[in-house]
């Protein structure tokens, strides 16, 4: 078991943007060297990098879903071995926290490095934790690097996105306050029947499963995770009973999908009844790879990431990440 961890401190998460200064001084003399808050990109890599050489086995990530997700990325290029990426404890602090709701440590500010700091002298670290394999996203024939993440999603997701990032939203609200306007602005372009009609023909993409050839047609929304709950007991996945999970659940559903509304509020519940799985409009299940073929951009983790002069990208299941409970 480690004995010790570092702290990567995001200061431009929407929470640590009026951080508590306490906390950070306590960072400090608890952590020393192993305190760190890489404010670029090229920082963060020099961070990673040095904490792969000192052979730092467990990582406390202060930040939302964006920083988790760069995090990995920098990690899955580092000098750490894949197969031995180090321990991951999440502190919530961004503007999405979505992986927290499934990986999140429990405990936030100084109570939870206090914690961090009695488990390591007790050599208690990485006695309970949660495994999780983030996506993977690639751009085939590319020299562009990987980026990690955790939930990702094309056709309307991508669309109600662009909608998230306008600036009178993303400026005026916190992240719960912007989904509830960002879905009451998509909403009111649902109710107009041009508007309607543009969403409902959805976005020319081809999805190819496990290596299966591309199902070329037209989607209204695609998404995929590889995350195993999400926030307020939403689920819009499901699978059979005797299907093995192979690291990314996904749900692709049609253009003009029947009984579109009915099945919103069953797949926000977290439910899929017996007529959305027998539907020819809806499929959900798991899979280890999957080659998306688009136009359009791809969402993950609240980042947009253009699919390339090729028009296309490949999701996979990545390595196994050790996620630390309280």
């Amino acid at each position: 078991m480690p004995e010790r961890f570092a702290l990567i401190h995001n200061p431009r998460s929407r929470r640590n943007l009026k951080a508590d200064r306490q906390y950070l001084e306590t960072a400090r003399t608890m952590l020393g060297p192993l305190f760190h808050t890489p404010e670029t990109a090229v920082a963060l890599r020099a961070t990673i990098e040095e904490l792969a050489r000192q052979n730092v086995e467990c990582l406390v990530v202060d930040g939302g879903d964006g920083t988790v997700g760069k995090v990995l990325s920098v990690l899955y290029a580092s000098s750490y071995p894949n197969h031995k990426l180090p321990m991951i404890a999440l502190l919530p602090s961004g503007n999405t926290n979505l992986i927290a709701a499934d990986v999140g440590f429990g405990k936030r500010g100084g109570e939870a490095l206090e914690h961090l700091q009695s488990l390591a002298r007790a050599h208690r670290l990485g006695e309970n934790i949660k495994q999780r394999q983030p996506l993977v996203v690639s751009w085939p024939g590319q020299k562009r690097a990987p980026e990690l993440g955790f939930f990702g999603g094309a056709g309307a997701f991508t669309k109600g996105i662009e909608i998230a990032h306008r600036p009178d939203i993303l400026n005026t609200y916190a992240h719960d306050a912007a989904v509830l306007a960002t879905l009451m602005v998509t909403a009111r372009q649902l109710f107009s029947p041009k508007l309607r009609q543009q969403w409902l023909n959805g976005t020319p993409a081809g999805l190819g499963l496990d290596g299966q050839p591309a199902d070329v047609r037209n989607r209204f929304l695609f998404l995929c995770t590889g995350l195993h709950k999400l926030s307020h007991k939403i689920w819009p996945f499901w699978r059979p009973s005797w299907e093995v999970d192979k690291g990314i659940s996904y749900l692709d559903i049609d253009a003009h999908p029947e009984r579109l509304l009915s099945a919103v509020w069953n797949l926000m519940r977290g439910k899929a009844p017996s007529w959305i799985q027998q539907s020819a409009s809806y499929r959900s299940g798991t899979a280890a790879r999957i080659r998306l073929r688009s136009e359009q951009s791809f969402v993950l983790d609240g980042e947009v990431l253009e699919t390339g002069p090729e028009q296309c990208l490949d999701i996979t299941a990545g390595p196994v990440v050790s996620f630390l409970q309280a």
